[in-house]
C-alpha cells in the first residue's frame, strides 16, 4: 500500500470524508454495492465509526446526493434567463453523467435535503428574474420535473435479448400488433452507452426536449400567460 493511501486511512474521519468515499465507491461499483460495512472497509474503520457522521444509510444517500448537486455550476449572472437555465441544467446533467447512480438515488429520496432545496430555489429564482410570474413559474417547474436536476424519466425500460435472431423474431411479432410503435422504435438510433436512465435518454434527446420546453416557456412568458 502506498504512503498516500496509508495517510488517507490515518486521516481523521469526518462527514465530508465519509460522503466522498461513499460517492467514489458508488462510482466504481454501483449504488447496489454500497453498504455501511463496505464503506467502513474502504475507509479503514469499524462500521460503528461511520454512525458518528451519518445516522443510517438513508442519511448517507442524502449526503451523497448533496455531493453531486454541489458539483453543479452556479447560475451565470451575465446571460439571459434562457441561456442561464439551459447552462445550469446541462451542468446538472454532466454531474449525473459523472455519477451514473445519482439519478436513482435522487428518485429514492422522499424528502429533499437543504442542498437540493437551495438548488431548486435558485432555479426558481432564475425564472422569476427572467420575468416569469409566480403562477407560470409554478407550472414551469412541474413541466421540467426531473430535468431540472439533469435527468429524465423514461416511460419503460427496454430489455433486449442478446440473440439477434430472437430480437428479429420479437420485432416481427410486435410489428403486426403495434405497427406505429415499432416504426418509430426501429427508425431511431438508441444510445446503448447511455448512463442516465435506460433506452433513448441520450444527450441529443435530452437537449431536444429541454429546448422545446424552454422555447415554450418563453412563448408563455411573452404572452403573459396565466392558469386562471
Amino acid at each position: 500500500m502506498s504512503h498516500e493511501a496509508d495517510a488517507t486511512r490515518r486521516a481523521p474521519l469526518s462527514r465530508a470524508r465519509v460522503l466522498l468515499a461513499a460517492v467514489a465507491l458508488a462510482d466504481d461499483a454501483g449504488i447496489d454495492a454500497l453498504s455501511m460495512r463496505k464503506l467502513s472497509r474502504e475507509l479503514g474503520v469499524v462500521p460503528m465509526a461511520l454512525y458518528k457522521h451519518v445516522a443510517n444509510k438513508d442519511e448517507l444517500l442524502d449526503g451523497m446526493v448533496d455531493v453531486v448537486v454541489g458539483e453543479i455550476d452556479p447560475p451565470d449572472p451575465d446571460v439571459d434567463w434562457k441561456t442561464a437555465v439551459r447552462q445550469r441544467i446541462l451542468s446538472a446533467r454532466r454531474a449525473l453523467l459523472r455519477h451514473p447512480w445519482a439519478s436513482r438515488a435522487i428518485e429514492s429520496r422522499t424528502t429533499p435535503t437543504p442542498v437540493v432545496l437551495e438548488y431548486l430555489d435558485s432555479m426558481i429564482g432564475m425564472f422569476r428574474a427572467g420575468g416569469f410570474s409566480v403562477d407560470l413559474t409554478h407550472h414551469v417547474m412541474h413541466a421540467l420535473g426531473s430535468r431540472a436536476l439533469g435527468f429524465s424519466q423514461e416511460l419503460f425500460d427496454e430489455p433486449q435479448s442478446p440473440d439477434p435472431q430472437v430480437r428479429a423474431a420479437g420485432l416481427r411479432e410486435m410489428s403486426a400488433r403495434y405497427p406505429h410503435l415499432v416504426e418509430v422504435a426501429a427508425r431511431v438510433d438508441h444510445d446503448e452507452e447511455s448512463v442516465v436512465g435506460p433506452g433513448c435518454d441520450d444527450q441529443f434527446e435530452f437537449e431536444f426536449a429541454l429546448d422545446l420546453l424552454l422555447d415554450g416557456f418563453d412563448r408563455l412568458r411573452r404572452r403573459g400567460w396565466s392558469s386562471t
